[in-house]
């Protein structure tokens, strides 16, 4: 993908297929002819020397149902997920939450 930026406009460029059937989708999810349209909004860090990836959420789009991972809390804890910044409180014993993909990280 080919990333261009002049001044507050963000050309995408798609550099093979697959590249274009997700911009043809990501399209179709942030356009809505008889709705608003909806924004992408940076979420947790892009720092390219720790990991080479920069993630959004889509506004106004609901997110995947929480599972639940198979390791368990040793503490009553609050737990929360770094990248959509949903949080969950969970009880000694119980399992530990997923969301976003991956397992969600202790506060407390």
């Amino acid at each position: 993908m080919k990333i261009s930026i002049e001044k507050n406009v963000v050309e995408l460029v798609p550099e093979n297929t697959a590249e274009t059937a997700s911009m043809e989708t990501l399209w179709r999810i942030l356009i809505d002819c008889v709705n608003e349209t909806k924004n992408l909004t940076p979420i947790g860090e892009y720092v390219p020397s720790k990991q080479n990836l920069a993630r959004f959420v889509i506004e106004g789009v609901p997110g995947g149902k929480t599972i639940m991972s198979e390791q368990v809390s040793e503490d009553d804890c609050t737990y929360l997920c770094e990248i959509c910044n949903k949080y969950i409180n969970v009880k000694k014993g119980q399992e530990i939450p997923l969301c976003c993909g991956r397992v969600m990280e202790a506060l407390d």
